[in-house]
């Protein structure tokens, strides 16, 4: 028996089920919420870590270190250690290009120059080379030697590089040093399916 003045609540089995159903519903709205708001803050956590390798990357190369050397690809993978990559594939890959620009006075007298372009002269690629490819590709496919240095770079049509000219003026004799990077990012189901994380570094 109740004391005086105390009420007594009585609850339904019917307002019970509605609290579950109430639940489910916000549920569906909630869960795919929270888990982009995951995927989204790994996202972010990825991009700093993958332009950071880029600046490092870059960095180096334009101070004339070899990363056709495998101890200075080992280099690489080492300050990306925590993304994956590997020398030859993993989760990653690592694209520097050294480019320049052929001006009037550079191709004088040159046959067939690829007068008033920007060319590729080097490229080397550590990592997995099959996750992506440069922004600032060749016209064609071109020779390479065991440095990555690009035959002919000066007449072969295929060297001409595209991409870099509105992102950079060059001047000739002046060189490009450029590290792109790119990672997949963080698996989180269909959230980041197909996704990845790209960086540019130009020096």
């Amino acid at each position: 028996m109740n004391s005086p003045g105390q009420k007594t609540v009585v609850r339904c089995r019917g307002e019970r089920g509605n609290a579950v159903i109430e639940f489910a519903l916000v549920s569906l709205l909630y869960v795919p919420l929270l888990l982009g708001v995951v995927a989204l803050g790994l996202n972010l956590g990825r991009s700093v870590q993958v332009a950071q390798v880029a600046r490092d990357a870059a960095s180096m190369y334009v101070r004339g270190i070899d990363f056709s050397q495998s101890g200075n690809q080992n280099i690489l993978v080492q300050l990306a250690q925590p993304l994956g990559m590997t020398v030859n594939g993993g989760t990653g890959v690592v694209i520097l290009s050294k480019i320049t620009y052929l001006n009037n006075a550079i191709c004088s007298g040159i046959p067939n120059c690829n007068v008033n372009q920007q060319v590729l002269v080097q490229r080397i690629v550590v990592g997995n080379s099959g996750l992506r490819s440069s922004n600032f590709a060749a016209a064609g496919a071109v020779t390479l030697d065991a440095q990555g240095n690009v035959f002919n770079y000066m007449t072969d049509s295929h060297a001409v590089v595209s991409g870099l000219s509105g992102k950079l003026t060059l001047n000739g004799n002046e060189f490009a040093y450029v590290a792109e990077t790119y990672f997949p990012s963080a698996d989180i189901s269909t959230f980041t399916n197909g996704t990845g994380v790209y960086s540019v570094s130009i020096f």
